[in-house]
């Protein structure tokens, strides 16, 4: 690492320690490996905690959740630190607003609840790379979770910013962070690289001190822990409610002899892919399996107990056999809904960990006021081929062969390819991606008329129509990168060549499309020239932009929108990104509205981007409940 980095942190980290706002005393958090339990302040403790991302909950419900968790009977909550939320842009780190990691500490503090903080790199998470930022992707050769040079120099510069940061907040210190987690799930990643491990447990060491516990979690088999685990970093198990309690915590036993039993990832949910059946763990399964592991002196977290939603496009993705995006709730069937309100679930958890511990007393913070505002008609701005003056001012980048996101410096969103028609095509002819090279869904017009869409792993090849000549847009959709396994190099955009008929398709314009700044700035509600901008004959299929507004009624409560026969898209209100919608596949069939994002006064402004084909209604619902269980049929 380089000196001047680690001076630079050494200097704000004595400065943090001047002026941190906590009362450090005799406080002490420890490993009895004696007596096989943890020690805080000298004494054995148990911890029966839930995972909750602040990443995933708008800042202005972290106190409720919190509360909640805490009245659940809860005495520690598990945080991920996701560093592309924090480091969207190479070397500008962003610790404020939704970010504000160390508000967040403060909260969970004030509410009586110690930290189990786990910051990476990696994260998993069913988030975007991971957690990972996209620019690491700008080096072509880079070997992510490795001790490849270029990914180590970013991962000490990141960990130069963020341990110091959380170094005041160690219990030790007089903070509530008991724990924490170095790298995650290492084991079931292919590089099993002890000495990218050793590198992060230097750093760690060097910034958070010799006496913070530090732990690692893998999955319940020989090879991940064996991948996973490193002398001097405490191994954890994490599994659900399909294991043998008493095997998974021998296979714990075998690379931990001595020490407390830990569950770090507790399933009580399961992630939703498009195109699944909504996931759902038993909750009598769960209350069962908590009652035995507490009662074997396990500490354990639960995961998730609030999920929360993957805003704008902040989701992940699987590659197994193909490719599948996660969608945008993450509800996970947890104790507390994606929402924030609290399930039978919870209850049932509750009566649980009564038997092992004193839950606070007092009635548990009801659900947030939800409203069903009812139906709101949207018009049409416009076709995206007809707006791009808007959606990327800069105008395009000019390249005999395409670029893909990265080469483009646009981590995330969307980007339009344009070409001409480099003859006539007097029959319907195949537009082919050979290489299975886009990543992850383009939609294909000539001359602004939709022709169809590509797909990753599914539709390789449309056909299309044209003259010599006509532009052809190629619109790539980046649905979220891999999150998990060897695939998480996940380039998006075009990655090889198109090829229509027996030609290959070059000579690009490449358009980066800023719809999120456009939309954030006013548009296309401000945009007083948009009636005369849209011609009569701009078609209704394909990527399309719709506008409308929500009425105030002096209420700012949580909502659900519905959109009831509209294919798939985003969709923004007041400037924010409530995520994608695709009812078409399903399972997910409304998207959360968290209520303060409404204004009580003032118009509330919808914006919709519907890439595919709009109902002839062109009407959205909100409503007071989440539908996050149907699939209609595949699309």
């Amino acid at each position: 690492m380089a000196v001047k980095i680690l001076f630079f942190v050494a200097v704000n980290f004595a400065y943090l320690a001047v002026n941190g706002n906590m009362i450090s005393g005799d406080r002490t958090f420890s490993i009895d490996y004696n007596n096989n339990c943890f020690l805080k302040d000298g004494k054995p403790f148990q911890y029966i905690s839930g995972s909750i991302h602040y990443s995933r909950i708008p800042p202005y419900y972290w106190k409720d959740r919190l509360v909640k968790m805490y009245m659940a009977g809860l005495n520690a909550v598990q945080i991920y630190v996701p560093w592309n939320f924090h480091e969207t842009v190479q070397g500008v780190s962003n610790f404020k607003g939704d970010r504000d990691l160390e508000h967040f500490l403060d909260l969970a503090n004030q509410t009586g609840l110690l930290v189990i903080l786990r910051p990476g790199p990696y994260i998993c998470a069913e988030w975007e790379m991971g957690g990972l930022p996209a620019w690491l992707l700008q080096k072509p050769n880079i070997i992510l979770r490795s001790a490849d040079a270029d990914y180590l120099q970013a991962v000490s510069n990141w960990l130069a910013v963020l341990l110091p940061k959380v170094k005041p907040w160690l219990y030790t210190s007089g903070g509530n962070i008991i724990s924490v987690q170095v790298e995650n799930e290492y084991g079931s990643y292919y590089a099993c690289d002890y000495n990218y491990m050793r590198h992060l447990r230097t750093l760690f060491r060097f910034f958070l001190g010799e006496d913070t516990v530090l732990f690692t979690t893998d999955g319940n088999t020989d090879k991940e822990l064996t991948c996973g685990t490193l002398e001097g970093l405490y191994a954890t198990i994490d599994f659900g409610t399909d294991t043998n309690i008493t095997k998974a915590f021998k296979r714990q036993r075998r690379f931990e002899p001595r020490g407390p039993l830990v569950n770090s990832e507790f399933y009580t949910g399961w992630l939703d892919h498009w195109g699944d059946k909504h996931a759902m763990v038993d909750t009598w399964k769960i209350s069962i399996m908590l009652g035995e592991m507490l009662s074997m002196g396990a500490s354990v977290n639960m995961y998730m107990f609030e999920g929360g939603t993957n805003f704008g496009y902040w989701n992940g993705a699987d590659l197994d056999n193909r490719f599948r995006s996660v969608v945008t709730s993450y509800d996970y069937n947890a104790p507390l809904s994606e929402a924030g309100d609290p399930t039978e679930k919870l209850l049932a958890i509750r009566d649980v960990i009564k038997q092992f511990r004193d839950v606070p007393s007092g009635p548990m913070p009801p659900a947030t006021p939800k409203f069903a505002y009812g139906f709101v008609t949207l018009k049409k701005v416009g076709n995206i081929s007809g707006l791009l003056n808007t959606l990327s001012p800069q105008g395009p980048v000019k390249s005999q062969y395409p670029l893909t996101f990265e080469q483009m410096k646009q981590n995330y969103g969307y980007m339009l390819y344009r070409t001409k028609l480099p003859r006539d095509l007097s029959k319907t002819t195949p537009l082919i991606s050979p290489l299975n090279g886009v990543h992850d869904r383009a939609y294909v017009s000539v001359n602004g008329v939709f022709q169809g869409l590509l797909e990753r792993d599914t539709i390789l090849v449309i056909n299309v129509t044209g003259k010599q000549g006509d532009n052809i847009d190629v619109l790539v959709e980046n649905m979220g990168r891999v999150n998990f396994g060897s695939k998480i190099n996940d380039y998006k955009g075009l990655l090889s060549n198109l090829i229509l008929g027996e030609d290959v398709l070059t000579n690009w314009e490449i358009y980066p499309l800023d719809i999120d700044g456009a939309i954030a700035g006013g548009w296309p509600h401000s945009d007083n020239q948009r009636s005369s901008s849209v011609p009569k004959t701009d078609p209704l299929f394909g990527p399309v932009f719709y506008m409308g507004t929500l009425e105030p009624n002096g209420l700012a409560w949580d909502t659900f929108i519905k959109l009831s026969e509209w294919t798939k898209g985003q969709v923004w209100i007041n400037g924010v990104n409530l995520g994608r919608y695709w009812p078409a596949r399903g399972p997910q069939q409304t998207l959360y509205v968290p209520g303060p994002l409404l204004s009580t006064t003032q118009p509330n402004n919808i914006t919709v981007l519907e890439l595919e084909k709009p109902p002839a209604h062109t009407r959205i619902l909100f409503m007071d409940r989440p539908q996050l269980n149907s699939t209609p049929g595949k699309s």
